[in-house]
């Protein structure tokens, strides 16, 4: 079987984010890159989750989406996702879920603001949300444009999608991304997590305002980026 190594990091990364409670039925998809092939394994559309083998995850190449390898048509958000992949070199792995606190900020057209430590820890900024598509990018290659708002909105000198590795995308929910796919499990899993502290802090103290910027600074670059001490090394 192609890249088996690679299917099989994406089937776990599909089912990680199913057990950490992120996905209902299949609503989600995880995502790596092999930037040196070119290629792009992805969960299959529609496909139930206990149903999903190594075998099963198409293989797609990132310069057009054609299907390279496999059985099953890729997600319907592979345009999306290749779209990130091409606009943010640095990434390795892409997770996109409906998960309920990220999608209810997407839904009110709300960033997910950093409101202390545990944000700071992994993403630098707030978690911003996107604009609305047109009329005319919904009804024409919908999913690329999706990727294409994505992309734009992190063109915001604020915003470095190294830096903040996440997404709300207005109406619609949350894209988390990392290095490799199970940095980006891991911080789709964090994102829903701020993001359902967020509400809760909201409802107790309305009047909130962000997190003091020289702790969020402290709090992210102790785990990375040259200078990061944070953990064993």
């Amino acid at each position: 079987m192609k890249h088996r190594q690679l299917r099989e990091r994406v089937l776990t990364a599909n089912l990680d984010i199913v057990k950490a409670g992120l996905v209902l039925l299949t609503w989600g998809n995880a995502s790596a890159i092999d930037r040196e092939a070119g290629l792009v394994a992805i969960k299959p559309s529609g496909v139930d989750y206990d149903q999903l083998t190594p075998a099963s995850i198409p293989l797609v190449a990132l310069a057009d989406g054609e299907l390279i390898d496999g059985k099953f048509k890729p997600s319907s958000d592979t345009e999306t996702h290749l779209e990130m992949y091409r606009e943010f070199p640095a990434i390795g792995g892409i997770v996109h879920t409906h998960s309920h606190f990220a999608v209810c900020y997407a839904q009110a057209q709300k960033p997910i603001p950093c409101l202390g430590t545990t944000h700071a820890d992994h993403f630098l900024t707030e978690i911003p949300v996107t604009r609305l598509l047109t009329d005319e990018e919904i009804a024409t290659e919908y999913e690329r444009n999706t990727g294409k708002v994505i992309v734009e909105c992190f063109a915001e000198p604020e915003y470095d999608p190294d830096r903040t590795p996440g997404v709300l995308v207005a109406q619609h929910g949350p894209f988390a991304w990392g290095p490799d796919v199970e940095h980006a499990v891991e911080n789709a899993v964090v994102l829903e997590e701020v993001a359902r502290m967020g509400i809760h802090t909201k409802e107790l103290a309305p009047r909130i305002s962000a997190a003091h910027r020289p702790l969020v600074e402290k709090h992210f670059f102790r785990k990375h980026g040259p200078g990061a001490y944070y953990g064993q090394g």
